[in-house]
């Protein structure tokens, strides 16, 4: 997918958020894919469009009915508990989608947190879990700091540079901010447009950079990926999946057993209100914290509409044509199959 998918599109038409909901659900439940795990799916892919995250948004639906079309995932998880203690969950995924049982993770995460102060699940044996700040946000919602991360089974070669050693996983953490644009960054730890042929020339110019996010990329690798438990799974009594590959990692943390609430929620109010005073990034209009450019086009395209590029309308008819369901425009003209 292009890097560039997350710039606001020059050329679109907009589609109101709950059209393009119930156009997702309807092709996953056109796949069979079961009711909860579709309404959970198209409202969180849809979220992502919302936000602007197009690259994690309505735009994934191709790869993944063709991942479970071609028995690469699960479509009918059987979910399960590893293991549990008082602060900790760990599940199964059963080779399915990602997205259930983070889903659950994070919820359990929360409980847990508001129970005793920190809580803590990981997940393993299933496929992509979509934008980490799903999760993290989730954590934040219910007053806790939240930290979502996910790691994708990967051995690097001997022969390859130490910088790919990750392989570019996602982490988010998201902090409660009262009534300022919400602090979450939400980001696969890489720098763009690095490749092999011009490593020597990018590394020269910024050599603290790229140790930096070496060593940021490799502990989220290892929460998602080895703390999971995605590397010696999954056992012998359950089926194999080839693209349930992935694992994710959740901690929440009780604000209120920090100090109180309300004390945290004046003092992140006042730094964020800071940090949006001050001069913008080169050529941008407004200094925003990450996650605040995202909140602002969660609120136009709530009201506009998701700006639906003609590229992302091709990858949504590629979705229905490979499910055998109607095209979006077809949708919107209130034809079904």
């Amino acid at each position: 997918m292009p890097m560039h998918v997350n710039l606001p599109p020059t050329v679109f038409t907009r589609v109101a958020a709950t059209a393009l909901r119930d156009y997702a659900y309807a092709i996953l439940r056109h796949i069979d894919m079961p009711k909860e795990q579709a309404e959970l799916l198209a409202r969180l892919l849809v979220d992502s469009d919302l936000r602007g995250v197009h690259s994690h948004g309505t735009w994934q639906l191709a790869r993944y009915i063709s991942e479970i079309r071609s028995g690469g995932l699960n479509l009918r998880p059987d979910i399960r508990v590893v293991s549990e203690t008082p602060a900790v969950l760990v599940l199964d995924g059963d080779g399915g989608l990602g997205y259930t049982p983070a889903w659950m993770a994070t919820e359990a995460a929360i409980r847990k947190a508001l129970a005793t102060g920190l809580g803590a699940a990981t997940t393993r044996h299933h496929g992509h879990f979509g934008a980490a700040g799903h999760f993290s946000r989730a954590c934040a919602a219910a007053g806790c700091i939240g930290i979502a991360a996910s790691a994708v089974r990967h051995l690097p070669g001997p022969g390859a540079c130490i910088w790919w050693a990750p392989s570019s996983p996602p982490i988010s953490i998201a902090i409660p901010t009262g009534a300022q644009p919400p602090l979450v960054p939400d980001l696969g730890v890489y720098l763009t447009d690095v490749r092999p042929d011009n490593l020597a020339e990018k590394f020269a110019a910024l050599p603290d950079a790229f140790f930096k996010l070496l060593g940021f990329g490799a502990i989220t690798q290892v929460l998602g990926g080895q703390l999971a438990g995605i590397y010696d799974y999954p056992p012998a009594d359950r089926p194999q999946y080839p693209v349930a590959t992935q694992g994710t990692f959740v901690l929440a943390m009780n604000i209120a057993h920090f100090l109180p609430p309300a004390e945290f929620q004046r003092q992140m109010e006042r730094f964020v209100a800071a940090c949006r005073s001050m001069a913008p990034f080169p050529g941008a209009q407004q200094a925003e914290l990450p996650g605040g450019f995202e909140a602002q086009r969660e609120r136009d395209y709530a009201r506009d509409g998701v700006p639906v590029s003609p590229e992302q309308r091709r990858v949504l008819d590629q979705a229905a044509a490979s499910a055998g369901f109607v095209t979006l425009e077809q949708w919107l003209r209130g034809e079904r199959p």
